[in-house]
């Protein structure tokens, strides 16, 4: 009978660690530190092959075609990155449905109280979700195909509204489990914890985790592009009411009107290969130029140690949550344009605070689920220490040891997304941005120039013109 009760507690360690470790012990963040590393160094392909040897399944994850996409870019294949952020937004679009068809069965594997969540399918954050829409309908305006771009721009206004209603009913349910359980859900109650990277203004004041005043002013200038000002209005507004009291984005919804009459109207122009005071009509390109900055920040684990009541005493229980530190990341003021204009850059997006933001609506739910899952290891622990003091103290250390926040997080992503705006004469310029230079070139109607600055590196992504004629 003693050995079978031996055998018995061995069976509920064993469950417990399983249940928690099983996965667990693969770090995201230094997985991807190496890639990471690399494109700071401009060395995109040691990057991609870092990124392909910690992903050599066949059956690939939707944080492998979030970073693929993304270092593809950083090479110039338009094409390439699609592809790869297509494959992620077919995954995404099965959450969608599933959310769509059934919201309380995902609810319900999401708040699973016994498994650790970083085990757990990795659904994107709602932040990353609308980023890939806003980055794929980028790549379609760049590569001249408006159609697409429109259809991506559409596709974010119903993906956010999805989340929305997803994300009342999750607020909810962790409320409705916080009291049926009586545990305090607030991050504000967790002892050490650094509130102020949750309570930081620029994180309180953004009205959600997953709205970005980038995604709506592109939507605007899509439109606009596209001869279509009835709908680029709404997204100009958008952006306004999302970033209030900023200039480049309140004189661009003023001007909408005056910039559709001017559109495509050649301007005269000083000829400076003429005769003193001579002038040719010259056309403009109405340029929007899109640099993004930095990366997105990692999470962290923070351990959180409690004494579990169970069984009318006392277990010493841990558990950890997910901590995102600032990036503090530098956005460049502006750029110039070899013979053509300084161009003021203004930060519009932060999705280093939208990622704060996010965990901090997800706060609730994540600490309810963790001491829900706390509770009933803690019970596991007691029963094994009941029954022997060694299978007691090995439960213990495998609490401690299984713990772990979930870490993963679309990290190549930008921190932050600084735009600026200004008619530039058709023609090739040198472009400078800090000390580095690119070589652009200017036509159409309407431009996108996009570039991505990544420590020392600027990379360039080639805009095509897109016409609204």
């Amino acid at each position: 009978m003693k050995w079978k009760k031996l055998t018995t507690s061995l069976a509920l360690v064993t469950v417990m660690v399983t249940l928690t470790a099983c996965g667990a012990t693969r770090s995201y963040h230094q997985e991807l530190s190496s890639s990471l590393d690399a494109i700071q160094r401009g060395q995109v392909d040691a990057a991609l092959a870092v990124l392909e040897k910690n992903n050599e399944g066949a059956d690939k994850d939707l944080l492998y075609h979030f970073e693929k996409g993304a270092m593809v870019r950083l090479k110039n294949d338009l094409t390439g990155s699609t592809q790869a952020w297509q494959s992620a937004d077919e995954m995404i679009a099965q959450w969608e449905e599933s959310v769509k068809v059934d919201a309380a069965k995902v609810l319900g594997e999401v708040g699973g109280a016994l498994v650790n969540d970083r085990v757990r399918k990795y659904d994107g954050y709602d932040y990353e979700k609308v980023m890939l829409s806003t980055e794929l309908a980028l790549n379609h305006f760049l590569a001249g195909n408006k159609e697409a771009a429109r259809v991506e721009i559409k596709k974010t206004h119903e993906r956010e509204a999805i989340i929305a209603e997803f994300r009342a009913k999750e607020l909810a349910k962790a409320e409705e489990d916080a009291k049926e359980k009586s545990v305090k859900s607030t991050y504000k109650d967790l002892n050490g914890y650094p509130v102020e990277v949750l309570d930081d203004p620029e994180v309180v004041s953004l009205k959600n985790g997953y709205q970005s005043a980038f995604s709506h002013y592109l939507a605007g200038f899509i439109y606009e592009a596209m001869g279509e000002p009835s709908l680029a209005a709404p997204g100009y507004r958008q952006a306004v009411e999302l970033r209030p009291n900023v200039p480049i984005l309140d004189n661009t919804l003023s001007g909408l009107e005056k910039r559709l009459k001017k559109s495509g109207k050649k301007v005269e122009k000083e000829d400076p290969k003429g005769k003193k005071g001579a002038t040719k009509k010259v056309k403009e390109t109405d340029v929007l130029f899109v640099v993004e900055a930095g990366m997105a920040p990692a999470r962290e684990s923070f351990s959180v140690h409690l004494p579990i009541p169970v069984g009318g005493g006392l277990v010493a229980s841990s558990f950890t949550v997910p901590l995102i530190k600032p990036t503090n990341t530098s956005a460049p003021l502006e750029l110039t344009l070899t013979k053509g204009p300084k161009v003021p850059l203004t930060v519009i997006t932060s999705i280093d605070a939208m990622s704060r933001r996010a965990l901090k609506d997800e706060m609730p739910a994540i600490i309810v689920r963790n001491i829900i899952r706390a509770i009933a290891k803690g019970a596991i622990q007691k029963v094994a220490q009941d029954r022997h003091a060694v299978l007691g103290l090995l439960a213990a250390v495998a609490s401690v040891a299984t713990e772990g926040a979930d870490e993963r997080a679309w990290r190549t992503l930008p921190a932050v997304i600084s735009i600026g705006r200004v008619p530039v004469p058709e023609g090739e310029y040198s472009l400078t941005l800090g000390t580095s230079q690119q070589t652009v070139k200017i036509s159409g109607s309407h431009q996108v120039v996009l570039l991505r600055m990544i420590g020392s590196q600027l990379y360039l992504a080639d805009a095509l013109p897109t016409s609204s004629k």
